[in-house]
């Protein structure tokens, strides 16, 4: 794809199969985007009234409306930009949640979401965990079982970073709503990648990462703010110079400057900026037919082999590009290594930091194989890696 970096020659023989982690490599666009803005503007945002520090501010504030866009927001201030999708749960946990409080969650969730809440649990929250089955289903009927008077948040991850399964958080959304409880949706395996809207799924806060599936680098999330939650009532995680009302000593009480303290990561914010016009442009839906497509081919590649195991949902539509899977005899580590060294072809092996979600597929404490594809694999690619595994099975 004309889109791709020109790489190394010494690259050229990667496959990068661990865009759950990081998307890589990046378009062009967000690599020019990031060189033009330290080249040519580099200023602080909001904090001068030079016209280098306006071009600074209103890259960041054209990052706000195209993230609008994209998720079908209709106020950019509500968008709160973080360091990643971590930040963002922190922010919205830490910030809302008080003793007594009761919060639901499911099994499928990564340690974003399980740290924090284990730490509150401490401090007086209350928490449920809803069991998924073994292939990451969670059942809203479950969840309304679990639902009390003092329930104050629901919060799930869209799909899961371990299996790829898709959690129905439109239907949880329209639970959550009926029964006035915050929804807290993190969507950082799924923001760029699948369709959000979060008005039609009634999400309340919508936590996003930008290095993943938004093709942003590194050090770039947000949290979307939703109308149902007075920003007065959640405190931020720090106080700080935000440009305005520099005359008080307070922090400013209106948004997006009440959360967002320092100076921004605005070379960042560029580069993530290109990235969501990039995913604007191809259209989401092209994105996920393509990433459909690829994942469809690998996984049936895969199942020829009798000594393989493959985790999560058999229907594509219901799952990401992310395929988990373990070879009989061989330990996951073992796998990744050996793909990497023989056949240049660079996984994520282990618990992926979610360990609850490897309990309830049965795959703890060893964990798994774990490729995620991005628009930017094709099908060479999986040919490859399916010959790699061949390869490995019958070694």
């Amino acid at each position: 794809m004309t889109e791709v970096i020109n790489f190394m020659n010494s690259k050229k023989d990667i496959i990068y199969f661990d865009n759950a982690a990081t998307s890589w490599p990046k378009p062009s666009q967000v690599l020019e985007a990031i060189t033009k803005f330290m080249n040519e503007i580099g200023a602080n945002p909001g904090r001068s009234g030079y016209q280098l520090s306006i071009e600074a501010a209103r890259i960041i504030y054209e990052a706000r409306e195209s993230l609008a866009k994209l998720f079908n927001f209709n106020d950019p201030s509500r968008i709160i930009f973080t360091l990643n999708a971590t930040e963002s749960i922190n922010l919205a946990l830490k910030g809302l949640l008080k003793p007594n409080d009761h919060v639901i969650t499911s099994s499928m969730e990564h340690n974003s979401v399980m740290r924090p809440l284990r730490q509150l649990e401490k401090h007086g929250i209350e928490l449920s965990i809803i069991p998924c089955s073994s292939e990451g289903y969670l059942d809203p009927d479950d969840l309304k079982r679990r639902i009390k008077p003092n329930t104050k948040m629901i919060i799930l991850n869209h799909a899961s970073n371990v299996i790829g399964t898709i959690l129905p958080i439109r239907e949880v959304g329209q639970i959550a709503k009926k029964h006035n409880i915050i929804f807290l949706v993190d969507a950082a395996q799924t923001a760029g990648a699948y369709s959000i809207d979060v008005n039609r799924d009634s999400i309340d806060l919508l936590a996003f990462t930008g290095h993943k599936s938004l093709y942003g680098p590194q050090g770039t999330g947000g949290l979307v703010i939703g109308p149902r939650i007075k920003e007065d009532e959640m405190i931020p995680l720090k106080q700080g110079g935000t440009g305005s009302r520099s005359e008080f000593e307070e922090q400013p009480d209106f948004l997006p400057d009440r959360f967002e303290s320092g100076t921004p990561n605005t070379v960042g914010i560029a580069g993530l900026l290109a990235g969501v016009r990039f995913v604007i442009e191809k259209g989401v839906d092209k994105i996920r037919q393509h990433e459909v497509k690829l994942t469809q081919k690998l996984i049936y590649g895969l199942k020829d082999f009798q000594k393989i195991h493959i985790y999560g949902s058999e229907n594509i539509e219901e799952r990401t590009s992310t395929i988990s899977f373990n070879i009989e005899g061989l330990s996951p580590s073992n796998v990744a290594f050996r793909l990497e060294k023989e056949f240049g072809i660079l996984s994520r092996a282990g618990l992926q930091c979610a360990p609850s979600a490897h309990r309830t597929i049965g795959t703890f404490p060893d964990g798994t194989v774990r490729f995620s594809l991005s628009y930017f694999n094709n099908e060479d690619q999986i040919e490859k890696a399916i010959e790699a595994i061949r390869h490995l099975i019958e070694k």
